[in-house]
């Protein structure tokens, strides 16, 4: 039985634990809460995120992230993207070398506007063709329920794509794989971004023409950063693109609409994160976001009304105006 180590208990960390679990991998949950622990251990169950979803028995979980990583030949890292680094450089001692790891994270780390797998990289000194990346329309309640959904694993080695494609595929979780790892992380990083916009127009009550307008010109933002970084454009018409930023947008299981959508109805930045339960990723990541745009000399105007909104104190209702003040254009223009 192939050995994981998910490090990460919150909700998709539990919930791609449970998929490895029903793909028949011996997976060890590390978490830092020890009544999450105990549920997991006792009861099966991680109540905190999935109450009532039942963990099959091959899924445990450790106070120890030691102990979790001994002998695993996959690591999976699921925790928010601003502790990777840190966190990373403590476990380092402990992962073994041919381990694959497999970032579910999607963000940009403040500071470096670096992508989840070059961090891994340049702190564990992995070779590029170790590091896989999961990403697509993955509600992790949803999988939690065993609904039906797709993914994309990307890394730069096709076969170790592939052998990560294997290892969680279930008769719920269908991935496919790709050699296009920036254009991955790009698209689950701004989509996001795009979702916490999208949610502050549905705050302010506006409808589905605005609605679809945000999601086709976000995706649009969202394939000039990755084809400037070198991704593949098609990357961007798939799971990883489409897929995620539609399913992030609209549905109100996405922490970022969330918390969009809670600025645009009316409560501050900060009392938006005081009763953010979860970690809203386009909340520090659409700073260096923007940055990595600008130093490749992108433009993402609706990046940019986020991160003014977020962090310098302007009202969602000038996002909007913004958006609409944009000069005319041809629509393939990518410029």
């Amino acid at each position: 039985m192939t050995r994981v180590a998910v490090l990460g208990s919150g909700s998709w960390g539990t919930a791609f634990a449970m998929v490895l679990g029903h793909a028949g991998c011996d997976v060890t949950i590390w978490s830092r809460d020890p009544k999450t622990v105990e549920q997991i251990t006792t009861l099966h169950q991680n109540r905190t995120y999935h109450p009532g979803v039942e963990l099959p028995p091959n899924v445990s979980a450790t106070l120890s992230a030691e102990d979790a990583l001994a002998g695993a030949e996959y690591v999976v890292l699921a925790m928010p993207s601003q502790v990777v680094r840190a966190n990373l450089v403590q476990w380092q001692d402990s992962i073994a070398s041919s381990a694959v790891i497999i970032s579910l994270i999607k963000g940009i780390e403040i500071g470096t506007s670096m992508r989840m797998s070059q961090v891994i990289e340049q702190v564990l000194g992995t070779a590029p063709g170790n590091v896989a990346v999961v990403s697509g329309p993955n509600l992790a309640r949803e999988i939690a329920q065993r609904q039906p959904t797709a993914t994309t694993v990307a890394c730069a080695d096709a076969a170790t794509a592939m052998r990560v494609q294997s290892l969680c595929t279930t008769n719920y979780f269908r991935p496919y794989w790709t050699a296009d790892v920036v254009g991955t992380e790009i698209g689950g990083s701004v989509k996001n971004v795009i979702a916490v916009a999208n949610g502050m127009a549905v705050g302010m009550g506006l409808g589905e023409n605005s609605q679809a307008s945000l999601i086709t010109r976000g995706l649009a933002e969202m394939a000039r950063l990755g084809v400037a970084l070198g991704a593949d454009p098609l990357t961007f018409q798939g799971l990883a693109g489409v897929g995620d930023l539609v399913a992030t947008c609209q549905s109100p299981l996405s922490r970022n609409r969330t918390f969009g959508e809670n600025i645009g109805s009316g409560l501050t930045v900060q009392e938006t994160i005081d009763i953010t339960r979860q970690t809203c990723e386009a909340y520090k990541s659409c700073t260096p976001i923007l940055e990595l745009a600008r130093a490749h000399g992108v433009e993402m105007p609706i990046t940019e009304q986020v991160v003014n909104v977020l962090h310098h104190g302007h009202s969602p209702t000038v996002m909007a105006a913004a958006f609409m003040a944009r000069d005319t254009k041809a629509e393939s223009d990518l410029s």
